[in-house]
């Protein structure tokens, strides 16, 4: 089925709409990132950088680690950039630009999202790294998409609807895991040799829809759900437990496994919402979790 110039927008020198990428400039491994300032530091590590470019909070670069070939790709805060980038990477890997069809053999991405996070539990220390097993969002973004059913686990969202007593009208959250080979690169068991075994933790990030009311931050207004961080706090299922609130993860995660690419997140933890403290200076840490994630993607 041909996709309509509608749908599918490409600027005229032949990259896709928003990410201004081509096709052959798209590396299999790619890393994504929030801070467009943040694709500099990470290429700071490769041997070699093909390009760079960049449009509105996309900045992407495409380069060699060692043997890797790597791109990284700003996407800016939230959910609905997600959209976007997942959207458009899997059309830049799956799409015939010039026939504006599916191509017939899917072309799989390693995708690791590499993020900032505020711990919830009292045991993740400032610094940490946490993975995201399972991310749960509460941004609505896959109601919005068929199959979602497939992918999510309707178990885990039973259970907390039970036990936060959820707020009719909000949108349903739903739960979802990493992609089993990202994850497996993180595991207790393949980092059993590394100096960070015991440094990265394994968990249930939550993705908020903001930064403010949805994670329970009071300024002005009142939020609806007051006591959503001790509800998250509280909530264990099936020997899981939440362990971190961002923004992004469900909706990489849920994205990536309807069109079927490996993608995970983990995160440095910079604040903690337990504790009531922050790193103010928290840009080595995250260098550091920069360059243990290269060598694990």
């Amino acid at each position: 089925m041909r996709i309509p110039e509608s749908e599918l927008i490409l600027n005229p020198d032949g990259s896709v709409f928003h990410l201004h990428l081509r096709p052959e400039e798209l590396a299999d491994r790619v890393i994504l990132v929030g801070d467009p300032g943040r694709v500099e530091m990470v290429t700071s590590f490769f041997d070699k950088v093909e390009f760079s470019r960049g449009s509105r909070e996309f900045v992407s670069s495409t380069g060699w680690y060692r043997s890797k070939r790597v791109t990284v790709l700003s996407t800016g805060i939230g959910a609905g950039n997600i959209d976007i980038a997942m959207t458009e990477l899997d059309a830049l890997a799956n799409v015939d630009f010039s026939t504006r069809e599916v191509r017939e053999r899917p072309r799989v991405l390693d995708i690791l999202r590499i993020g900032t996070s505020g711990a919830i539990q009292p045991d993740i220390p400032l610094g940490a790294f946490v993975f995201s097993e399972i991310s749960i969002g509460f941004d609505g973004l896959m109601n919005w998409y068929e199959g979602k059913e497939k992918v999510v686990l309707a178990d885990f969202e039973k259970a907390y609807k039970e036990h936060s007593g959820w707020v009719p009208g909000q949108p349903t959250p739903y739960f979802v895991k990493a992609g089993d080979a990202m994850a497996a690169r993180f595991a207790p068991e393949a980092l059993a040799d590394s100096p960070y075994k015991n440094k990265v933790f394994f968990g249930m990030t939550v993705s908020a829809a903001g930064f403010y009311g949805p994670q329970g931050r009071r300024i002005r207004v009142r939020p609806s759900m007051p006591d959503a961080v001790g509800d998250w706090e509280r909530f264990s299922f099936e020997g899981h437990r939440i362990t971190n609130i961002e923004m992004e993860s469900s909706s990489l995660a849920g994205l990536a496994a309807l069109l079927g690419h490996n993608a995970g997140t983990i995160c440095c933890i910079i604040a903690h919402r337990y504790n009531k403290n922050a790193i103010p200076d928290y840009k080595a840490r995250v260098r550091e979790l920069v360059s243990f994630a290269l060598e694990r993607l």
